[in-house]
């Protein structure tokens, strides 16, 4: 990971934020002038949550720790990497899954070749070379992170807090363009809904040095259906746009569905756009729609959600054409 450290030579550059965003802020938002191999690409179709996207600017603007909660599939992440894409910035996601540890975000000695001998070496982790660069930094999945974890976070949660790595008896002050964010299905109490397994209560010390939590939403069914054929433009026609519509519905039953706690699987924008695709691919709206959701589902809720299709469509899902993909 090759970021210039001397970050005071980076040359920056004012943001429009109106024009590029279409979110109007009270303060100055910066980005840089070059691209670096860590910022990520630019979708041109996505659409921004204003408020979400207020929040988002802050943070870079103002160095402020943001948290962004929302259910499963509503492009929490995303959000983030579309506006670090527009301004620049190098962006790294990190996914708090059981598998993350304490080692992977410090470090840990490792052997290595020098002069033609082997030694002992501390080799960073993701978190010292982070703060060390000019870089947004994603916890993602923040409130399913392990207690370890967790503490090892709390240390940097200060805007200006130095990371202190007793091991090696260094303290590492943090990049002035460096940025953190996290985003999460709960805030921080606990799951109450039984819909996100492996979450817990997050210390509410912890929680108070998050400076700003926005929350985002699903994004209306229209919106969503303008985004869906700007992706598969082959639809963009009357009929195509009628099953587009259709499609996008039957997403938005099984979130509602999801929400209520009928059923434990959502369709996410990007597993519509997979449906639209595989129907070009197959000319089936039924059998595209088992190949890219239903049969990843459980199935006692597939009942549920094939009513979910006939609502939408019309169309009564039938047993023949049900392929399991898992074989």
């Amino acid at each position: 990971m090759n970021i210039r450290n001397n970050i005071d030579k980076v040359a920056l550059k004012k943001i429009n934020t109106e024009k590029i965003f279409s979110v109007k802020c009270n303060f100055d938002v910066f980005g840089f002038e070059d691209k670096s191999e860590h910022v990520p690409e630019i979708d041109s179709t996505y659409k921004f949550d204003s408020k979400t996207t207020h929040s988002i600017l802050a943070g870079f603007a103002s160095n402020r720790r943001v948290l962004i909660q929302g259910y499963h599939g509503t492009g929490k992440s995303t959000h983030i990497e579309q506006v670090a894409a527009r301004l620049n910035w190098p962006c790294i996601r990190i996914n708090l899954d059981s598998h993350i540890s304490r080692i992977d975000l410090i470090g840990k000695d490792a052997i290595v070749l020098k002069d033609n001998k082997q030694i002992t070496q501390f080799q960073d982790g993701i978190l010292p070379w982070a703060y060390k660069n000019p870089v947004a930094l994603v916890f993602d999945e923040y409130d399913a992170g392990r207690p370890d974890v967790m503490f090892v976070i709390q240390r940097i949660l200060e805007s200006d807090g130095k990371l202190t790595l007793l091991d090696q008896s260094r303290v590492i002050k943090p990049n002035k363009y460096f940025r953190l964010f996290a985003t999460a299905n709960t805030v921080g109490l606990g799951d109450t809904s039984g819909l996100y397994h492996g979450t817990q209560q997050i210390n509410q010390g912890q929680m108070d040095r998050w400076n700003i939590v926005s929350r985002l939403n699903y994004l209306s069914n229209d919106q969503e259906s303008k985004i869906i054929l700007s992706k598969v433009s082959n639809l963009n026609n009357k009929e195509g746009k009628e099953i587009i519509q259709n499609m996008v519905s039957t997403a938005d039953l099984t979130r509602s569905g999801f929400i209520n706690g009928d059923i434990s699987t959502v369709m996410s924008p990007r597993t519509v756009i997979t449906w639209a695709e595989n129907y070009l691919l197959f000319k089936d709206v039924e059998y595209a729609f088992k190949l890219s959701f239903l049969n990843r589902c459980d199935e006692m809720e597939r009942p549920t959600i094939e009513e979910y299709f006939q609502r939408s469509f019309g169309i009564d899902i039938t047993d023949a054409k049900i392929v399991n993909v898992k074989e």
